[in-house]
């Protein structure tokens, strides 16, 4: 189990320092120091035990050590997760994270909602498609589309899997 964790951090900071370096491009303008920015999307399948800490055999309560956790289905635990990070420049403000998923079942995106309060600085969020919502561990999305979306209804950031939409061709 601990040595799951260390890998599994071990590969979130590998992917950060790669796309990092493969993202920057020369010509791209500089971003305006009020724009909401996802860091990183990562995903994976988890299971109910991952969530466990220490804590909670003493005091029965789930601990989510400092990450802003959002369950489709909150009394389920195990299910499809968005490993999302986060970085406002600005205030805190409260918003929805919209997630569209297309699954090899269906070509029509599923929608999912989840209120959130973005935190000035960096907020690491666990969004999680569990229970009936993401029942089939093997599972993966095809697709997917993620938005954080204001109150008065504009997006604030916007991040999208590589097959969500299809090439333009030339």
């Amino acid at each position: 189990m601990i040595l799951r964790r260390l890998l599994t951090l071990l590969a979130f900071t590998a992917t950060a320092a790669f796309s990092t370096v493969a993202s920057a491009k020369h010509d791209e303008a500089p971003v305006a120091p009020t724009e909401l920015t996802i860091v990183r999307v990562q995903h994976e399948w988890r299971d109910a035990a991952s969530f466990k800490r220490i804590a909670e055999y003493f005091d029965g309560k789930e601990h989510n050590g400092g990450e802003a956790l959002r369950r489709s289905r909150p009394e389920e635990r195990s299910g499809y997760y968005f490993f999302v990070r986060i970085k406002n420049p600005g205030a805190l403000r409260p918003a929805k994270a919209a997630l569209q998923v297309v699954t090899s079942t269906s070509a029509q995106p599923v929608n999912y909602e989840f209120p959130v309060t973005l935190r000035a600085g960096d907020t690491v969020f666990n969004i999680g498609l569990t229970g009936a919502d993401w029942p089939d561990s093997e599972q993966h999305p095809v697709a997917w589309k993620l938005d954080f979306v204001a109150d008065d209804g504009h997006i604030l950031a916007t991040e999208t899997s590589y097959l969500w939409e299809k090439p333009v061709t030339k």
